[in-house]
């Protein structure tokens, strides 16, 4: 599924949110619970070079454009549990994609997990440029749902929607090399 989101306009301020269902209560009286803890990750490259994040670690990149605002170790309550807002007109200059992924922190696998889904705004038109099941990434711990990049002036968004296998944001680096330019 690689489809490129051509927006009317230049997209500027851009959201990444997650959310998911909080594990069922298990074991004999259905009191135990193993939290689900996903993770939802924005990172930054100067071509194929990582510089910068936002991530549960990092709730903030160093030119301040890429915040995340709050993680969630359990998938309580409703709606998105996590979100990263992006605004590009703060970015700094050398980054030329910031690609936005989902690991399970926890370490279950994506088709394990009740109601999870990720999401993609445009915060100026609130226009939903991606919205995918959490479910459809299988046996994986992560997915990669896609980049923010610039073939001209102008910020993009493509839709990736590849899973991969990484708990952290760290480990998924390595497997992004395809998806920069």
């Amino acid at each position: 599924m690689n489809r490129a989101f051509r927006h009317p306009g230049a997209l500027t301020h851009v959201t990444m949110a997650l959310g998911w269902d909080p594990a069922p209560p298990t074991g004999r009286f259905g009191g135990e619970r193993h939290d689900i803890d996903l993770n939802a990750c924005a990172l930054s490259f100067a071509g194929t070079q990582f510089i910068d994040g936002a991530f549960h670690e990092q709730l903030t990149s160093q030119d301040r454009a890429v915040r995340h605002l709050g993680d969630s170790v359990t998938g309580d309550g409703d709606g998105d549990n996590e979100a990263i807002a992006v605004d590009l007109t703060r970015l700094n200059p050398a980054v030329t994609t910031i690609v936005f992924l989902v690991t399970s922190y926890s370490g279950q696998h994506f088709d394990q997990i009740r109601n999870g889904f990720c999401r993609v705004i445009d915060n100026v038109t609130g226009i939903e440029l991606l919205r995918f099941d959490l479910a459809g990434a299988g046996s994986h711990t992560g997915i990669v749902l896609g980049k923010l990049h610039r073939p001209d002036q102008n910020w993009q968004f493509d839709v990736l929607a590849e899973p991969i296998w990484a708990q952290h944001a760290i480990e998924a680096i390595p497997q992004l090399t395809g998806h920069l330019s």
